[in-house]
């Protein structure tokens, strides 16, 4: 089997680092060794990796054993740094250090689902294309304006790639396979999984509003989707209307019908809940947050925030120090 790697086998380090989400972590190293399995030898190897070589524990509580620290980890043509909760909030030099080498010595670096921002950080992604999961793309945008951030599912960018978590490990790992060792292998290895299909980088993250949100009015859906597509300026209500095309009387029926609320309250809610993301992922201050939600006053924001969350803003961002070492990450 040709490949545009040559006959060589391929080596995966997955770094874990506290917090680390479960299932992207383990749908990315599983197609591996399918992948093995069907080939007949090993196109793959893979070691997993923490910063000093002790157990991790994942998001989910289960404790992962790595096979080394990553300074003594064996030469990689790969490395994937597996995350999850916090990831915005590593800062550690040894790691971007680390990272940076194996860059230089002409690995591929990846990331899942938060991961992209210890790539950030490490400046591993300037002049390249990512993604990252969609509850922080908004605070990832506000944090590397300079960054090209998208919001695809995954993201496959030169010698980059990064995923959005959860079943996108898998899909990314299948595109991976396919581009190394063709798309009969990484079929036979999707349909091992009972995965019924490759999905294609640019496919959505989220579902669908109508799936969401289990609605089907086409103007209640559209009335939605603008309030989704404008929460930094908000609109007024006759605007949204008018883009609508119907009138304020009749946005305000719809939203009472089939949401039991005023169009305001459930604008409102959008505006906060993104406060909130922004708030747990991002370093942003929160007179910042604010505005980036549609708020010009600190106090209303505050208020507003209070009641639908029971506490302040500055409260819902708990002091935490950055990671500098692997206990903290």
């Amino acid at each position: 089997m040709t490949t545009q790697f040559g006959e060589k086998t391929q080596t995966f380090g997955f770094l874990v680092v506290p917090k680390f989400a479960m299932l992207p972590f383990t749908a990315a190293m599983e197609p591996l060794r399918a992948a093995n399995l069907f080939a007949g030898r090993d196109i793959y190897a893979w070691q997993v990796l923490s910063l000093d070589g002790q157990a991790v524990v994942s998001s989910n509580g289960t404790a992962v054993m790595p096979h080394s620290s990553i300074a003594e980890a064996e030469k990689l043509d790969n490395v994937v740094v597996c995350s999850g909760l916090d990831a915005h909030l590593i800062n550690d030099s040894q790691l971007f250090g680390w990272l940076r080498r194996l860059e230089r010595r002409g690995a591929r670096v990846g990331a899942l689902s938060d991961g992209a921002h210890v790539l950030a950080r490490a400046g591993l992604l300037r002049n390249h294309r990512c993604t990252i999961h969609w509850n922080c793309l908004d605070g990832f945008a506000e944090s590397f304006p300079d960054i090209a951030i998208s919001s695809e599912l995954y993201c496959i960018d030169r010698t980059r790639f990064t995923c959005s978590g959860g079943t996108a490990s898998m899909d990314m790992m299948l595109k991976m396979i396919e581009v190394d060792h063709g798309r009969a292998l990484a079929l036979q290895v999707a349909e091992q999984f009972m995965h019924d299909r490759i999905r294609a980088d640019n496919d959505r993250q989220r579902m669908p509003l109508r799936q969401r949100l289990g609605l089907t009015h086409p103007r209640l859906l559209r009335a939605i989707e603008v309030m989704e597509e404008n929460l930094e300026l908000p609109l007024a209500l006759s605007e949204l209307a008018e883009i609508c095309g119907i009138s304020t009387r009749q946005l305000e029926r719809l939203f009472a019908k089939y949401l039991s609320c005023t169009p305001r309250r459930y604008y409102l809610h959008m505006r906060l809940e993104k406060a909130h993301a922004l708030l747990t992922q991002s370093s942003m201050p929160v007179m910042e947050v604010a505005l980036a939600c549609g708020f010009v006053s600190a106090s209303h924001f505050a208020k507003c925030y209070r009641d639908l969350y029971g506490a302040a803003p500055r409260n819902t961002r708990l002091p935490k120090q950055e990671t500098h070492s692997q206990e903290k990450t």
